[in-house]
């Protein structure tokens, strides 16, 4: 099991709900832990974890801050099963251990995350054993997407916010739409919003609607 770095942002009233969300390739969390800082309620705790610097197929090789191995971003190119999944159980166990520490109800643990982030993010939430409050997700899709809707054991009925830009370079908006399909398969509450002209980041609209969403989904 790997223990990932994380930046932690406390509450500053009491503490009631946590969001923990996970970048995207490249980055770290302390860039997230900045803005969902500004997107919170006071009662809410953010979780930030760092993914180590690992050798990336899709970098030819080159070491960089991945949750796991990718070798292309293509929708139905081959994937690291055996990688994802071992991430997936890492984000479980930050999650047990969340929950151990702060006795919290599952259902007020929100996850998210960016991109790669938000791949794991979301397979992680599928497949977590105890209901949380839901899943934000952007900019991403949903990996291993051929062993759905097989593969979700849980988390199936809960609030999932996703979300795209139309004009996406890195993940395709075609992607992002294919995985809300897979998604509306089998998930009761999942939304899916497209940001017109939005490219591989965010902006003042999709922060806005993050932060109405978190409002709405943990207390």
């Amino acid at each position: 099991m790997t223990t990932y770095e994380a930046v932690t942002i406390p509450p500053t009233g009491k503490h009631t709900s946590t969001i923990i969300f996970f970048h995207g390739l490249g980055e770290s969390g302390s860039i997230w832990a900045d803005l969902l800082t500004n997107l919170r309620k006071p009662n809410t705790k953010i979780i930030c974890p760092s993914a180590p610097k690992i050798p990336l197929t899709l970098n030819k090789g080159f070491a960089i801050p991945a949750w796991f191995d990718l070798s292309t971003l293509n929708e139905d190119a081959p994937e690291n099963e055996s990688d994802i999944l071992r991430a997936v159980d890492n984000v479980h166990a930050i999650l047990d251990e969340e929950l151990a520490k702060t006795r919290l109800p599952p259902k007020k643990l929100l996850l998210g995350g960016f991109s790669q982030g938000g791949a794991l993010a979301l397979y992680s939430a599928l497949t977590y054993h105890r209901p949380l409050a839901g899943v934000l997700i952007l900019s991403c899709w949903i990996p291993l997407h051929k062993t759905f809707p097989d593969a979700a054991t849980n988390n199936t009925n809960i609030p999932i916010f996703q979300c795209h830009g139309t004009e996406d370079p890195v993940i395709p908006y075609a992607w992002g739409t294919r995985t809300s399909e897979i998604l509306k398969e089998f998930a009761t509450k999942s939304q899916f919003t497209s940001y017109e002209g939005l490219l591989h980041r965010t902006n003042e609209k999709e922060l806005a609607d993050i932060k109405s969403f978190i409002h709405k989904t943990v207390t």
